[in-house]
């Protein structure tokens, strides 16, 4: 949605000297970038932060008025333009696909610089190493959340519940070895035992059990669905596993 020419909207925002609201600075930037024009009212201090809810009835700010109409805050604008269209899937399994794309152009990115060409056949092998070093890395930043999601669905960690710790470092270091390309005698069967527990893990928990769980694949406030998505982590673990010795082997 868009408005019409000269189209105003009001807004007030919390301006002070010790806090600029950053959701006052994006409300201004999306009526400027939807056609509005903008009367901005920045809130200075306290007493006219307080006195402008009480005499409105709101408890937050930023509060948009269009055509005299009070809107809300800023969400409540996305709402109101329609922005919010996307299906909750979509914005729940974008942070793990957007780490899977990131690996693949570092995986270009690193066979680019050590051979200086795009068609390297280790170039797999690096763009799967550096998903598995970022993938550990998100469930480092809160290792106690993402042993507690963990713990929902991974069977050797129902078990032993140090596992559960461990298993973050043990992806990151496995990751970081296979991306080297040393110590394959330890990073092929680190990645393979854990690959394997993990692809067992999932499949039983989605396709046989079918429960609907949050994967901890990013971590411990993960919002991605187990399913396809973190089967497929675990089976490019296990493939690493399996590739690496044997690539060895025939070099």
């Amino acid at each position: 949605m868009s408005s019409s020419p000269g189209t105003t909207a009001r807004v007030y925002r919390m301006k002070t000297a010790d806090h600029l609201c950053p959701f006052g600075l994006k409300t201004l930037d999306l009526l400027r970038r939807k056609g509005f024009d903008v009367d901005d009212h920045p809130l200075t201090n306290r007493d006219a932060i307080d006195a402008f809810k009480q005499q409105e009835d709101v408890d937050t700010t930023p509060q948009v008025y269009i055509e005299g109409e009070r809107i809300g805050g800023y969400e409540e604008l996305r709402q109101h333009l329609g922005i919010d269209s996307t299906t909750a899937s979509d914005t729940r399994y974008r942070p793990v696909l957007v780490i899977f794309a990131t690996a693949l152009a570092m995986g270009l990115a690193v066979t680019w610089a050590a051979t200086g060409s795009l068609l390297s056949p280790r170039m797999p092998e690096y763009a799967i190493a550096i998903a598995m070093c970022l993938l550990g890395l998100q469930k480092t930043q809160d290792v106690e959340s993402f042993s507690s999601m963990f713990l929902n669905y991974d069977l050797l960690a129902q078990r032993y519940v140090p596992y559960a710790y461990f298993y973050p470092y043990a992806e990151t270091l496995a990751g970081i070895l296979m991306l080297a390309g040393a110590l394959v005698w330890l990073a092929a069967p680190l990645a393979l035992f854990i690959g394997t527990v993990g692809t067992i893990s999932v499949f039983k928990a989605v396709y046989i059990d079918k429960r609907e769980l949050k994967c901890a694949c990013v971590g411990g406030d993960s919002q991605v669905p187990l399913g396809f998505i973190s089967l497929s982590e675990n089976l490019a673990m296990v493939a690493m596993g399996l590739w690496m010795p044997l690539r060895m082997l025939l070099t």
